[in-house]
Order: C-alpha cells, then sequence, then structure tokens
C-alpha cells in the first residue's frame, strides 16, 4: 500500500529544517536594533505615560477606555460617535502599507511587523544562551544532557518571561496601568484581564519562540497579498547573478582557467537569514527583505576586495539595464515615482482630513430621539405633547452648563421629568459632569392648530468658551378633518 504521505514518491510535504541565524553587523543590521528598540520601548513604556487632562478625566496618556466608551490619546479623546477617526487611521495605515510595498518591497515584513520584532528579539536570546549559529547547531545535534537541559531551561524560562511582560504590557491599555498592575498581582483584577494575558503570552512564546519563520511564510496572509502590489519598478533585495555567476571561492578564482563571477560560494547570506531561504535562488515568499543577506555579502565583498552590491535593493527594471551595462539605478528616483507619490498624496490628504476635523469638532453635542409609540397625545385642552429623549454631551474635562431651546414649532413650550408642566418654557438649562452623555426626557407642547412640521433642539454653552450644536427633529400632531 502506498504511503500517503507520498504520492509517486514525491513528499507532499516537507519536515521543519530549524533555522539558526548567524550574528551579522552593518548597517541594516543597525537599522533593525534601532526599529527593535523603538518598538518595544513604545508597546512597553506608553501605557505608563502620564497626561494631565484635568481632575475629572484619566491621566493615563494612552487609553483605551472600554468601560466609559472612550479612547484617550495624550491630549485627544475620541468619543463613540467620533469612530471615523479610527476608521481614518486604520485606512491611513492600509495606505501606508501600499506605499512601502510599492517602494521598498516587504520593508513592513522585514524590520516593523510583531512577529519579526518578536522573533529577532527571541534569536538574540538564543545567541546570548547558546551561543551563535554553530554553537547552535552544535548544541541542536547534541544528545540530552545536563548540561544542554540546563541550558534548554534557561532559554525558555526567558522566552516565557518574554512572553508574560508582552501579554501584561497588553492589559495596561485598558485600564490604569499602576492600578491595575496592583490588582492583578493581588488576585482583584477582572477575569478578562487574566485571561487576556494567558493567550497572549502563549501565542507570544508559541510563534515568537518556536514557530518563528513558519509564521512568515505559511500562516501569514500579508506576503500574498504584497505580490500584488509589486512591479518592475519595486526595490526588492535581489542577487545580481549576472555579477555573481558562475560561483567559486577565490582559490578557485585563481586556478581556474575560466572567469568566475564575484560570488565565492561562503553561504553567509544564507547563514543570517532569519527564515533560512538562499536569496541566490531569485525572489521568494520566503524573503522578508530585512537585507541581512546584504549585510553579511558586503563584508565578504570587503574582505575579498571586491566591489559591493553583489546583494542589494534594486528594481528588475534596474537590474535588467544594469545587467545590459548600465549604470545602477538612482534609488531617490525609483522611490520617488508616479504610483508611489499617488499613495503618499492620498495617504497625506486623509491625514490632513483627519487634523482638520479635529481641529474643528464641537466640544458639546446634541443628538435626539423621538418616541414612536405613540406617536403625539392630544390632550384634554386641545393641545398636542410630543415626547424626545435628549441626549447631551460634554466633551471637556469639566462641568458646562448648558441651553436647549426650540427653533420653529411656533406657540411650543417644553418641559423635562425633574420639572413640572406649568415650569415650561421655549429652553430649559442643564448642567452636563465633565466627559459625560446625560440623557434628558423632554416634552414638548403646542397648540392643537399647529400640523406636524419639522423643527429644531438647539444646543447652546453658557460660558466664556461657548460652542453650539443643534439636531433637526418632528413633531407629530393628528390629522386634521375635513369639513362636511
Amino acid at each position: 500500500m502506498q504511503n500517503p504521505e507520498t504520492a509517486g514518491d514525491v513528499l507532499l510535504y516537507e519536515k521543519r529544517k530549524s533555522v539558526f541565524p548567524k550574528a551579522v553587523s552593518g548597517p541594516f543590521r543597525r537599522f533593525k536594533w534601532l526599529v527593535m528598540v523603538v518598538t518595544l520601548t513604545i508597546y512597553y513604556v506608553t501605557p505608563w505615560l502620564r497626561w494631565n487632562r484635568g481632575p475629572y478625566a484619566p491621566d493615563q496618556a494612552v487609553l483605551i477606555d472600554l468601560a466609559n466608551r472612550r479612547f484617550f490619546m495624550f491630549g485627544i479623546e475620541i468619543w463613540p460617535h467620533e469612530f471615523y477617526f479610527v476608521a481614518g487611521l486604520l485606512i491611513m495605515a492600509g495606505i501606508g502599507l501600499f506605499l512601502i510595498t510599492s517602494a521598498v518591497g516587504r520593508a513592513w515584513c522585514g524590520y516593523s511587523c510583531p512577529q519579526t520584532v518578536w522573533t529577532d528579539l527571541y534569536q538574540h536570546v538564543d545567541r546570548l544562551i547558546d551561543g551563535d549559529r554553530n554553537a547552535q547547531l552544535r548544541l541542536q545535534a547534541a544528545p540530552w544532557g545536563p548540561a544542554k537541559i540546563a541550558r534548554r531551561l534557561v532559554k525558555w524560562t526567558i522566552y516565557l518571561g518574554i512572553a508574560f511582560a508582552t501579554g501584561g504590557a497588553w492589559i495596561f491599555y485598558f485600564a490604569d496601568a499602576p492600578t491595575l498592575q496592583h490588582q492583578f498581582w493581588t488576585g482583584a483584577a477582572p477575569s478578562i484581564a487574566y485571561a487576556t494575558v494567558g493567550v497572549l503570552t502563549a501565542t507570544t512564546l508559541l510563534f515568537g519562540g518556536f514557530m518563528r519563520e513558519q509564521v512568515c511564510i505559511y500562516m501569514c496572509p500579508w506576503p500574498r497579498i504584497q505580490t500584488a502590489m509589486l512591479d518592475e519598478k519595486s526595490l526588492i533585495v535581489t542577487y545580481k547573478d549576472w555579477r555573481g555567476e558562475p560561483r567559486g571561492s577565490v582559490k578557485q578564482a585563481k586556478s581556474s582557467a575560466e572567469p568566475l563571477g564575484d560570488c565565492v560560494d561562503c553561504n553567509q547570506c544564507v547563514a543570517v537569514c532569519p527564515t533560512g531561504i538562499d536569496i541566490r535562488e531569485g525572489p521568494q515568499i520566503g524573503c522578508i527583505t530585512c537585507a541581512l543577506c546584504i549585510d553579511a555579502c558586503d563584508t565578504v565583498m570587503k574582505q575579498v576586495g571586491r566591489p559591493r552590491g553583489l546583494i542589494d535593493y534594486a528594481t528588475l527594471d534596474g537590474s535588467a539595464h544594469e545587467k545590459a551595462g548600465g549604470p545602477p539605478e538612482r534609488i531617490v528616483r525609483t522611490i520617488f515615482r508616479p504610483r508611489t507619490l499617488v499613495y503618499l498624496g492620498v495617504w497625506s490628504a486623509i491625514g490632513l482630513a483627519l487634523l482638520f476635523a479635529l481641529g474643528v469638532r464641537k466640544h458639546i453635542d446634541i443628538s435626539v430621539a423621538k418616541d414612536r409609540n405613540p406617536a403625539f397625545m392630544l390632550m384634554s385642552d386641545g393641545q398636542v405633547r410630543n415626547a424626545y429623549t435628549v441626549k447631551l454631551r460634554n466633551m471637556e474635562n469639566r462641568p458646562r452648563t448648558m441651553e436647549i431651546s426650540m427653533d420653529g414649532l411656533k406657540g411650543a413650550v417644553m418641559w423635562s421629568d425633574d420639572m413640572p408642566q406649568s415650569s415650561a418654557a421655549r429652553s430649559l438649562r442643564r448642567t452636563v459632569a465633565p466627559d459625560q452623555a446625560e440623557a434628558v426626557r423632554i416634552y414638548v407642547i403646542a397648540p392643537s392648530h399647529e400640523e406636524e412640521q419639522d423643527f429644531s433642539f438647539n444646543l447652546l454653552a453658557i460660558d466664556k468658551e461657548g460652542g453650539s450644536d443643534s439636531h433637526k427633529t418632528h413633531f407629530d400632531a393628528p390629522e386634521e378633518k375635513e369639513s362636511e
């Protein structure tokens, strides 16, 4: 019987080969260090930053306050009805990815993706505990013994500590960080906090500690999407085969009857790759464009006295032009071309529109919901009454007195649940607590001769800062019977 794992002696899958990237130095490695330090610092430190918003608002600089349905980011506060700001930021993030991909390929994957950042961090832990690539390979092949078990336990403990810190940092974005930290360690935190930390700890440990390149190659859909955004003018990490082939060592180059290429077949580009691919085989889905192979190759080229750039950022058009004997392409011209400029223009326009909307948005707001059942009530004196639920929003961190008035509906007056009908008037005042929305039940009564018509509730802040808003609604009345 044929093995179900094979079909005609062709394997349907291949067992994973562990990847042990070698340490490398160079400008791209330094840039990866910088990105990793900056992004991890932002992630772990941000919940602990304070921002004074006055006595009525939280002082955490960045806070996703789900209980009160607020999002705070330094001096900005986003309310639920302003979700278009969040939508706009998400659209900007998407277009930004399009822009980066069309300009410099999978640079997001190579430097800023969370999977890349935490995998890079774990790989540095590997080197700290097990040594560099060769030492890790020897330890991997060695039989299990006290020394290997001790190293594994120490390394996996550090893995777990990083994963736990990652999951723990996430929950601090959703509540006051010092308070939640005390509650967490004393067992008084909500159960959802412990569940979230557990899930994020497990996924960080699994994805960053053990699966690593498998997430990038097999699980993540983004590499498949990105291929649709690349064209012949996109910068990607490229092995210049016309210059490197045929390969041969320096010793072979001296004794060979025919000239060899610049590639000395040292395999350093493979040794440093975090996904274990050979860039000399051409563009492939495993390449995350981290450019560490460029650092490794440039170092070897310098040692053997050959020009750098055998592996380099290049476009398909530029590579073809250089292969034909032309000069290397200008990177600036490659990046700033019509397609990327369109992406940049759209991205900038959305950003400017959000800033403008943020600058002109009102700090008080009124919304009205009319009762539908019953639509109106006919009073004993012949007047008609409608009921409304009016919601007043005070989007500032201090109490504000507001006046509600009516525009239109001649002869009508109104009153609220907490005042007698005898005090009905064309306007009334309410003091709304800071950073709160208050629902007010309002009744509007109009003479019986009034017909169905539209009118507006107006809102005016009674203080020196001022501010106003209005909401158009409808007044229902019984239809007049035609006289016989």
